[in-house]
């Protein structure tokens, strides 16, 4: 037993000299200042979604009143204008209802007018004391009577003529049908909740996609950015759009937050078709000719002792300020610190908006450099073979 922890404390020993052999630093290691220019970019900051394209205007019709459908005068992608006819419904109980409130009507108008010629009669006769109060009251309720019944029949007349009107379906506005959902002979009902009939687009060559933005990206979104997106049924081209509203309302789905954000595009040609998935790319930030240095530069702290090796001095101290940042400028052999302020990022480099100039080179970083002379006069093993093409000394 001894033995062997006396083997395992061997072996570790000897990986732990080999590794110092092999990881030591090279006795000609160097340092050398990694410097660079600010150099002038192109930033483009953007946020991905998915989205619905969706009709700018769409109107679903439908109907009020209860029936059958009769006729239908348009179908799927049909043309239509505001005030174009595109169904009608049975209208014979329609009718049958409009000339019975006629006759009711006019029954309730007969009684009205009896009764109004018989209060005034009674009316006068009560003011010259010829009729008791008793029959000046009755004929007074009667009267009124007679007047609310009149009213109330003309009320169920507008009613009904209104109905026999909605059994007359028109378009409301200009557009494009996208949807049916009845045939001619199916009826209807019309109770809580009106039945749709048709859904009719204003204007295909305007559309708009609702796209779904994570929480984490919505408040770098704006109106009025910039949109590209792409659509499945055409992987090769991209369409163009902007933000045209941020809503505000949240949708929480299996813990994830997302807030719809309203995409308005063009479709000239009409390939954007309602319902297609759009993959959206919305560009938060884009700025061209941006003065720019790597963000390590942000990052360097001199070494006033390695940089005396490389006879480079150390000009101060850099000095803290609110909103702004240190870098340090290379001025020929001399280092300097300057106050910048910083903006936005792109990749490795970051955007400088004030404090340095196109001529600026800043410092990045201290690197140590292996050296490995190549002299030809370099010692040899005179075990070991010589090169091809060697110039070695002929015996």
């Amino acid at each position: 037993m001894k033995r062997k922890k006396i083997l395992i404390t061997a072996a570790v020993v000897a990986v732990l000299v080999v590794a110092w052999l092999l990881l030591r630093p090279s006795k000609d290691a160097g340092i050398t200042l990694e410097t660079a220019p600010t150099s002038r970019i192109t930033i483009r900051n953007s946020v991905t979604a998915t989205g619905t394209v969706e009709p700018v205007t769409v109107v679903d019709v439908g109907t009020q009143v209860s029936g059958i459908i009769d006729k239908l005068y348009v179908d799927y992608n049909d043309v239509v204008k505001a005030g174009q006819l595109i169904a009608e419904m049975d209208k014979v109980t329609l009718q049958a209802e409009l000339e019975s409130a006629q006759a009711e009507l006019a029954s309730c108008k007969a009684e009205y007018d009896y009764q109004s010629k018989n209060y005034t009669r009674a009316k006068g006769l009560h003011e010259k004391e010829l009729v008791s109060d008793q029959e000046y009251d009755d004929a007074t309720y009667l009267y009124e009577k007679s007047r609310a019944a009149y009213d109330q029949a003309q009320a169920a007349m507008v009613k009904i003529e209104r109905n026999l009107g909605y059994a007359t379906i028109t378009s409301p506005i200009d557009g494009v049908v996208i949807s049916r959902a009845v045939e001619e002979g199916q009826t209807v009902a019309a109770g809580f909740e009106t039945p749709t009939l048709f859904t009719i687009a204003n204007d295909l060559t305007k559309m708009q996609v609702v796209a779904d933005v994570d929480e984490a990206d919505i408040g770098q979104v704006a109106e009025g950015q910039r949109v590209e997106f792409t659509v499945d049924a055409y992987p090769d081209d991209t369409f163009r759009g902007k933000v045209e509203q941020v809503r505000l309302e949240a949708t929480t789905e299996s813990s994830v937050v997302t807030y719809e954000v309203v995409i308005t595009a063009y479709n000239p040609d009409l390939k954007l078709k309602p319902g297609l998935t759009a993959n959206v790319t919305i560009f938060t930030l884009e700025k061209d000719q941006a003065l720019a240095v790597p963000t390590k530069a942000l990052r360097f702290v001199p070494d006033a002792e390695l940089l005396g090796e490389l006879e480079i001095t150390v000009g101060g101290e850099a000095k803290s300020e609110t909103g702004k940042r240190a870098v340090w400028v290379m001025r020929g052999q001399e280092l300097q610190p300057c106050l910048v302020v910083t903006g936005a990022a792109s990749g490795d480099l970051t955007e400088i908006t004030e404090g340095l100039t196109d001529s600026d080179t800043v410092a990045v970083g201290l690197t140590a450099v292996n050296q490995e002379p190549q002299s030809a006069t370099a010692e040899r093993s005179p075990f070991m073979p010589s090169p091809p093409g060697g110039n070695d000394k002929k015996k």
